[in-house]
């Protein structure tokens, strides 16, 4: 992300991919009040750059059958980088785990799973979770209801960023 300087139709152009990743070039274009050429060339630029990692549907999991999310906090036995990164890959081959947070404090995971039925996650949780290596404790809390899932970062707190490099 070097060498690029973040300035306000940036900080626009961002603003309405992350609300809709779907656009044309031409309707973004025309939402941020510049042509279509040079907001190619930017998104291109801010894509390159690593401002822009990827494009996603946000897909409702409920619709899919997955009635089940639980947030599963992990104490390792030990913390030393081997194992962090053993867990780390462990996690990321867990299709049931959507997100994986290292934290600092009394656990060292956050992890974000989502399960058709509490018995799949059930499953999960005893022969994978608990049993993976150097696991040392395991916390579980069900979601009852979603109050809020807004993904991305808030653009009205993004302010200038200098030119680095």
């Amino acid at each position: 992300m070097t060498g690029h300087r973040l300035d306000n139709i940036d900080r626009k152009i961002m603003a309405e991919l992350q609300a809709d990743g779907r656009m044309t070039n031409v309707e973004l274009a025309s939402r941020i009040g510049i042509s279509a050429p040079p907001c190619l060339r930017r998104v291109r630029a801010l894509e390159e750059a690593g401002f822009i990692k990827n494009y996603h549907a946000f897909v409702d999991a409920k619709s899919l059958g997955f009635d089940v999310q639980v947030f599963v906090m992990v104490g390792l036995i030990t913390q030393a980088e081997p194992e962090l990164t053993t867990f780390v890959e462990k996690c990321q081959s867990w299709p049931l785990v959507r997100e994986c947070h290292m934290l600092n404090g009394e656990i060292d995971f956050i992890l974000k799973c989502v399960a058709p039925d509490l018995s799949t996650f059930q499953t999960f949780l005893t022969a994978e979770l608990t049993a993976a290596p150097n696991v040392a404790s395991v916390k579980t809390s069900l979601v009852i209801r979603v109050a809020k899932d807004t993904p991305g970062v808030p653009f009205e707190y993004v302010k200038e960023l200098p030119e680095s490099g």
